[in-house]
């Protein structure tokens, strides 16, 4: 999961992207970049936060009116800064770049194809695959150009791309990830959120359609379609509305707040806690999921736990060590709601297990009486190879696991999840979405290997 921007025909391109990098922070935390052109190409790209890789010197020196932005929490490489992105090659003296969020599937095939015919990689990135396949590609004609190349990925990706002075950005058929286009002054901005287009004051136009790729040119859009694209199957991420999209963001036809809303509403219903003392949520995902829940039943919202917004997102941390310290210091209980009383937790969901049972054991040590736990999505039990860091079942605490099994491990008093066929149901048209963690039924096929680092050896 990443955050791409990309900016067409702005004075203060570099600046535009900046601000939506910050608004897109939730999606990565390892890393971010920004690549500017006038003329030449400009790029500053570092591990860390937007806040730690910019300062106002480095903004402006990225000189130029289009831009492309990414902020990295990585499914495929490793985190070093060697695969940090916005990638850029320089080709016959035109720079390329590209920002990607999402996960090839057949990233091996490509890639050994591409090595046979010379390619020499730099990093251990499926991203890095789109460039060595642009340049080999014959590009008199941008959208046959973009067409031909992008029929050939397989998997997931929003992509924005820049060459020279043009803003390309596209979309999988499957729209498994979103981006959103919109209008900025003369110009246009691209990103995966409209979160992004809200801080930059952009004016919200619409989402880019599965299969589409847009390409901008100063002021001038122009639009075409990747083959099969009418009769491609929509499968987009349940997770974004679950929990990675920010509750402000309009994605999937729909507002992310509200429909957390309706996830708990449908979760109060499916299973209720009778006897409880309150509703609390785990800050921020389940925040929303949590009045849903308590509205629907008409039970009293605490505030059990405030979080310090000093710190990162836990499940985005590339490593079990980080994700461990940042669940104690993220999250701290107060003690004088918490204690003697009967309390129901709303949480988003449960992956590895391993920070909700951190979670209650501080609630727990804050005096509960008991602790009932509620998951606004039914269990995780399979891979997704689609751009969300699960790659293999051993990290899954649902896969073979029944549910009191899992309640068990996570030290809670009682444990239920909301159905799939409930989860869906609250979703505009539930037929969209991609259900494959939860099911183990991929809408787009599953790569050959399937380690996250399956690059890592061919390049040592």
């Amino acid at each position: 999961m990443c955050g791409i921007i990309g900016i067409s025909d702005h004075s203060e391109a570099s600046k535009i992207a900046y601000l939506g990098l910050y608004a897109l922070q939730h999606r990565g935390e390892e890393a971010a970049g920004i690549a500017t052109y006038d003329g030449s190409v400009h790029i500053i790209k570092d591990r860390g936060l937007v806040f730690d890789v910019f300062d106002e010197s480095a903004i402006n020196s990225l000189k130029g009116r289009v831009a492309i932005a990414h902020t990295r929490y990585s499914t495929t490489g490793s985190s070093n800064i060697k695969n940090c992105q916005p990638f850029l090659v320089t080709h016959r003296n035109r720079p390329i770049a590209v920002a990607h969020n999402g996960n090839l599937t057949n990233t091996e095939e490509l890639y050994r194809k591409l090595e046979d015919g010379g390619s020499i990689f730099q990093t251990s990135m499926d991203s890095e695959i789109l460039v060595h396949l642009l340049v080999k590609t014959p590009n008199g004609d941008y959208k046959k150009w973009f067409v031909d190349v992008l029929a050939q990925l397989k998997g997931s990706f929003s992509l924005v791309f820049m060459v020279e002075d043009t803003i390309v950005g596209a979309r999988d058929l499957q729209g498994f990830r979103p981006l959103v286009l919109g209008k900025l002054g003369d110009g246009y901005i691209l990103a995966s959120e409209t979160c992004a287009l809200d801080l930059t004051k952009a004016e919200f136009i619409r989402e880019i359609e599965p299969g589409e790729v847009v390409i901008i040119k100063g002021s001038k859009l122009e639009s075409v379609y990747l083959p099969g694209h009418a009769k491609a199957k929509k499968a987009q991420c349940v997770f974004e509305n679950v929990y990675f999209a920010r509750p402000d963001s309009h994605i999937f036809d729909d507002n992310v707040y509200l429909v957390r809303k309706r996830l708990g509403a449908q979760l109060a219903k499916e299973a209720p806690a009778p006897g409880v003392d309150f509703v609390m949520p785990i800050p921020d995902s389940g925040v929303s999921a949590a009045l849903g829940y308590a509205e629907q039943l008409k039970l009293p919202y605490e505030v059990g736990m405030i979080r310090n917004h000093y710190i990162g997102r836990t499940f985005i941390q590339p490593s079990q060590f980080l994700r461990d310290f940042r669940v104690r210091v993220k999250l701290n209980p107060i003690h004088d709601v918490i204690k003697g009383k009967k309390v129901l937790v709303v949480e988003d969901s449960i992956v590895r297990g391993t920070t909700s049972r951190s979670r209650v054991r501080e609630i727990r040590n804050a005096g509960a009486k008991e602790i009932h736990m509620r998951i606004t999505c039914p269990p995780i039990v399979s891979p997704c190879f689609y751009g969300i860091d699960f790659p293999s079942t051993e990290e899954l605490v649902a896969h073979g696991k029944t549910i009191q099994e899992i309640a068990d491990f996570i030290e809670v008093d009682s444990l239920q999840y909301l159905s799939l066929e409930g989860m869906l149901s609250v979703m505009k048209d539930g037929g969209a979405f991609c259900h494959a963690c939860y099911t183990g039924k991929y809408p787009a096929g599953i790569p050959q290997n399937k380690s996250k680092y399956l690059l890592e050896g061919k390049l040592a």
